[in-house]
């Protein structure tokens, strides 16, 4: 596909994922216009301002996912968009249905709408989660591999109090029917726990699983996660819209690890840390099943160790300051 001319919107582009491919989108030469909450939060917004090729080619929008029509002017005239905006909750859940589930399927279908509006636009592909995939009652044991058949089933999620996982199933669902409906061809990307560098000056949700383990726990929890670099997420999403055949959902994992796992890795990379050796509980160590990567490999995805999006994590985090080792 050529990118020459070519005019994109993300979606919540100050985001950990969207912000990694704003960056990529301009270095490639697209067009990009981004949409965010506030456009006077400097702090949100500064890294993206400060892009290779943002002052000629980013234009930034105010977005309210719960607002009808409030994507209208960024999604005008765009050839393809990426919808990574999702409710951010910086505390525990109170509400699901109106913090988390309803701006969840709300936000999608108001950014569909905007798209079949528009007309121009030939594709969307919207950042889903493993989280929509995963839990469907089947025990992840090692020799489970998982891969795009699977979907969560939400009274599962819902049993789980896994309300992100639900907001994310019924999000989903409400798109591909919007979509089918209304013509538009979607794309669903599915990224397990998401690591990496960060562009953005505060630590994110992912990121903060790992970071605070270290230096202070006596325990770790039992938990076995996907995950995938945040690298790979933003390139799978152009990947996603620049290559014809690509259709339906795609899974990224680079790996399925335990967190001990983890947090042996970093202290290996840095032998100052120091990181908690009992589990919290006296089961035995969760076991890791697989995630297959042959569709997402499809993509032309090579994905980055999870060595490598260690390190990078604790390197952008001491660079801006959030992080002492």
């Amino acid at each position: 596909m050529s990118r020459e001319g070519k005019v994109v919107c993300v979606s919540g582009a100050s985001g950990y994922i969207a912000s990694w491919l704003v960056k990529l989108l301009l270095q490639y030469g697209y067009n990009v216009k981004g949409s965010v909450r506030d456009l006077n939060y400097s702090n949100k917004i500064e890294h993206l301002v400060a892009l290779d090729g943002a002052k000629e080619r980013l234009h930034l929008f105010k977005e309210n996912l719960m607002e009808k029509g409030s994507f209208d002017s960024a999604i005008n005239g765009c050839d393809g968009v990426f919808h990574t905006a999702f409710p951010v909750l910086l505390h525990s859940v109170i509400d699901p249905q109106a913090e988390l589930i309803e701006p969840a399927v709300k936000g999608t279908l108001n950014v569909l709408r905007s798209c079949a509006k528009a007309q121009s636009v030939k594709r969307v592909v919207v950042t889903s989660s493993l989280a929509s995939v995963l839990y469907n009652g089947k025990e992840l044991t090692s020799d489970v591999v998982v891969d795009e058949t699977w979907f969560s089933d939400p009274i599962v999620c819902e049993n789980m109090k896994n309300f992100y996982a639900v907001s994310k199933i019924l999000a989903k669902e409400a798109g591909w029917k919007f979509a089918n409906e209304n013509g538009i061809y979607l794309v669903t990307i599915h990224p397990g726990l998401v690591l990496g560098p960060l562009l953005q000056q505060t630590i994110n949700s992912s990121v903060k699983r790992i970071t605070k383990l270290v230096n202070g726990p006596q325990m770790f929890p039992n938990l076995v996660y996907a995950c995938v670099d945040v690298r790979d997420v933003a390139k799978a999403h152009i990947q996603a819209f620049e290559t014809a055949s690509a259709s339906g959902r795609y899974c990224l994992a680079a790996c399925v690890a335990h967190i001990y796992e983890f947090l042996k890795i970093l202290k290996q990379l840095y032998p100052a840390l120091t990181i908690p050796e009992k589990c919290e509980d006296d089961l035995p160590l969760k076991p890791n099943s697989q995630v297959s990567n042959v569709k997402a490999k499809s993509l032309g995805i090579d994905f980055i160790p999870l060595e490598v999006s260690l390190r990078d994590i604790v390197e952008s985090l001491k660079e801006k300051g959030l992080f002492n080792i």
